[in-house]
């Protein structure tokens, strides 16, 4: 873990945000680099309900640039001189976030709670539980 990147999934919430400062605080600590991980969920619509006005792969495209914006902003806002990948990825979130932690060997994922109880618990899958419980490595849940 001391030697091995940290990987920071963000949804570009305040308390992803908050989880990030974690993330820095130890990439410093251990003096290793760390990667940032947002996750593009598939789009709603389908091929039977024409929701959609432009294609799945149209709509796709423009999330990941918007991501991809994001991201850059989010780094250049950071002083630090920890080195800071990114990475995005298409599909379920939490499977996501352990493949890409599983393709870098990260040392330890860093990663926001939303603190759902109660009815909105069950009603929003609790991503941070789902990579606590499928993680290889440590794995840090901020509140």
């Amino acid at each position: 873990m001391r030697t091995r990147q940290i990987l920071c999934p963000t949804d570009f919430s305040e308390t992803a945000s908050h989880a990030l400062g974690y993330a820095m605080e130890m990439a410093r600590h251990y003096q290793v680099g760390m990667r940032l991980l947002h996750v593009i969920d598939k789009p709603f619509g389908d091929k039977h309900t024409r929701v959609l006005s432009v294609t799945s792969e149209e709509l796709a495209t423009r999330l990941e640039g918007e991501a991809a914006e994001k991201m850059q902003k989010l780094i250049s806002d950071l002083d630090t001189e920890i080195e800071i990948g990114v990475m995005i990825r298409h599909g379920h979130a939490a499977k996501q976030i352990l493949e890409g932690a599983k393709e870098m060997n990260a040392g330890m994922i860093v990663i926001a709670s939303h603190g759902y109880t109660g009815l909105s618990h069950f009603l929003h899958p609790n991503v941070a539980e789902a990579v606590a419980g499928g993680a290889e490595c440590p794995v840090l849940v901020v509140k």
